[in-house]
């Protein structure tokens, strides 16, 4: 199953964008023997300022047709890392071949593009910077590939 994360913003150098890397190559190499990968980074920029609904276009575009899209979004649902990588690894059993995780940008996802997604993840009720959300969800699926490898979990 292929992995996309469909992001608004540009990510620059620095130490979310060497931990970005680092978890998405150990995704990659994890992910591959569990028929999980590899990850496709998709950023897109509404430069002319249009808002969450511009930025839904552009996301839109950059979500591969027929994906299963999975939203972030703090009303979503939260889950322990056991789930998540259950419902990961559910949805490559179902044989969905693209999985696109979408970030929107600082206002969120526009309630149109919200409202086509199959699932809603939260890392919690407060708002995380949507730079720092990539971080997070790479290491989550990272976590996951180690779980479904059988690799030991260490909760908290």
């Amino acid at each position: 199953m292929r992995v996309h994360i469909c992001a608004v913003g540009r990510m620059r150098a620095g130490p979310e964008r060497e931990l970005l890397d680092d978890y998405l190559k150990r995704f990659d190499r994890t992910g591959r023997a569990l028929g999980l990968g590899p990850v496709t980074m998709h950023e897109v920029e509404d430069k002319k300022g249009g808002g969450q609904e511009a930025e839904a276009v552009l996301l839109e575009r950059a979500i591969p047709k027929g994906a299963m899209i999975c939203a972030l979004d703090e009303r979503g649902r939260v889950m322990p890392s056991p789930e998540f990588a259950g419902k990961l690894g559910g949805w490559r059993d179902q044989g969905v071949s693209d999985l696109a995780f979408v970030i929107g940008g600082a206002d969120g996802i526009a309630k149109t593009l919200q409202n086509r997604a199959d699932f809603k993840l939260s890392f919690g009720e407060m708002v995380w910077p949507h730079m720092l959300a990539r971080v997070m969800l790479s290491e989550q699926l990272y976590r996951a590939t180690t779980i479904l490898a059988g690799g030991p979990y260490h909760r908290g």
